[in-house]
């Protein structure tokens, strides 16, 4: 059999002391942090696009990437290559999860019969890998974005010929999910979203993408699909304004179909700060809200306003976004995927290695130092001493519904001499980098 990346050894922890470029620092999959090792916490995947399939391509550039699958011809026999590629690399890099788009996996034909007939046979050839290696798909997607039938949506496309394709390319793709024992679903609506409202009737597309996630809701029950519904939520680019464009959008659409019991949250670094929001409020929006599901881990830049998905190496980042994620439980059945792509500069293979390394790495120091900061309670304990007006008098009652504007106005004028406390913004930001460069 090929092997595609003879330079690499199986990465191991060695401590973060090593000078190995090839080894974690900080990710140790077996330590036990809290209840769980740093693999049940973590729940690292690759994302099979950007690490197999992206060949450095940008918008002023051509293909870069110099991969060992690169001298085939024949579609099929490089998508072939590429799968037995993914777990090569998965098993050398101890990820024990990955995810994909339908079109990542496998090219497509003339016909829709043809293109459903290429993700079969590798379908197929991925359950053979994964009963070999262990390896599981934390979810699946369809990618009904980059193909020009999709220009002008797929759920909320003007041609319900477009609706119905997706239709068909959805079902086969939650099929294979659940063939392949897939944990989640994920819905990412790249193009449904307008570039003018001149020519777009808002309600219709929101009542047909609404229409189009119930039948995808029913088809799953029909066929016994247990896994997990996500919405990926993302506020541009490709379209000016998309349906899906914050955690807050998303919920409130949810909410307003009668879909928020069924679906949760696939959240991105990057699309939240496009989205003008940090990962953390996002994150902790969809914690409180309860539709906190799965994560893509990476991150952007903030002198480019374009999302970059770059691979996660803010310690001070990854650290809060862990915070939350720790105080909902964990993710599971989501997890980490690493929807980041190397630079288009990084274009060999081993290049793929030291990225994946970092962002590992990044978010297991996260892991350490949020779990910290939870036992020791001190952030919690700030923030409970500063809400503590309402657990006893006037505050409990409003807490409780008690009181209406005549009781609190009554109130306010006997007790209109208000005593304020500081925030201590800064003291807590120091004591968070405190916690950071301890461990």
């Amino acid at each position: 059999m090929t092997v595609y990346f003879p330079e690499v050894e199986q990465v191991r922890f060695e401590g973060k002391k090593t000078d190995n470029p090839l080894a974690f620092r900080y990710y140790d999959p077996k330590r036990v942090v809290g209840e769980k090792t740093m693999e049940e916490h973590l729940r690292f995947s690759v994302a099979y696009w950007h690490t197999f399939v992206a060949a450095g391509v940008d918008m002023f550039g051509s293909a870069a990437a110099r991969r060992p699958w690169d001298n085939l011809t024949d579609p099929m026999e490089v998508a072939k290559a590429r799968v037995y590629a993914a777990f090569e690399f998965m098993e050398k890099m101890q990820i024990p999860f990955f995810c994909f788009h339908d079109v990542d996996v496998a090219p497509e034909g003339a016909t829709l019969k043809e293109t459903l007939a290429n993700l079969d046979e590798i379908a197929t050839l991925m359950k053979e890998l994964m009963a070999k290696t262990g390896k599981k798909l934390l979810w699946g997607t369809t990618n009904l974005f980059s193909h020009p039938r999709f220009m002008h949506g797929a759920a909320t496309s003007p041609n319900a010929d477009v609706f119905a394709y997706a239709a068909a390319r959805v079902k086969r793709t939650l099929e294979i999910t659940k063939d392949l024992g897939g944990e989640n679903y994920v819905f990412w609506g790249g193009r449904e979203g307008y570039e003018t409202l001149l020519n777009t009737d808002m309600k219709l597309e929101l009542d047909n993408l609404a229409r189009f996630l119930h039948m995808s809701l029913d088809y799953a029950r029909k066929i016994g699909f247990t896994g997990q519904f996500l919405i990926e939520p993302k506020p541009k680019e490709p379209t000016k304004h998309q349906y899906d464009y914050d955690v807050g959008t998303v919920l409130g659409f949810l909410r307003t179909y009668d879909l928020d019991k069924d679906f949760k949250v696939n959240i991105e670094a990057n699309h939240a700060t496009l989205a003008g929001h940090t990962f953390q409020h996002e994150l902790r929006l969809a914690r409180v809200n309860g539709i906190l599901g799965s994560v893509d881990a990476n991150q952007g830049d903030e002198l480019l306003g374009w999302d970059t998905d770059q691979f996660p190496t803010n310690v001070y980042t990854t650290t809060l976004a862990m915070y939350e994620i720790l105080l909902n439980g964990g993710l599971a059945p989501g997890g980490l995927n690493f929807d980041a792509k190397v630079r288009r500069g990084s274009f060999e293979p081993i290049d793929l290695f030291y990225a994946h390394i970092a962002g590992m790495d990044t978010f297991a120091h996260g892991l350490l130092v949020a779990d910290r900061l939870l036992a020791t309670g001190e952030l919690e304990e700030f923030v409970a001493d500063r809400y503590q007006s309402y657990r006893s008098g006037i505050g409990e009652k409003i807490v409780r519904g008690q009181v209406g504007f005549e009781e609190l106005s009554a109130y306010a004028l006997d007790h209109d001499q208000i005593s304020l406390s500081s925030g201590r913004q800064e003291f807590l930001e120091a004591l968070l980098n405190r916690y950071i460069l301890e461990v």
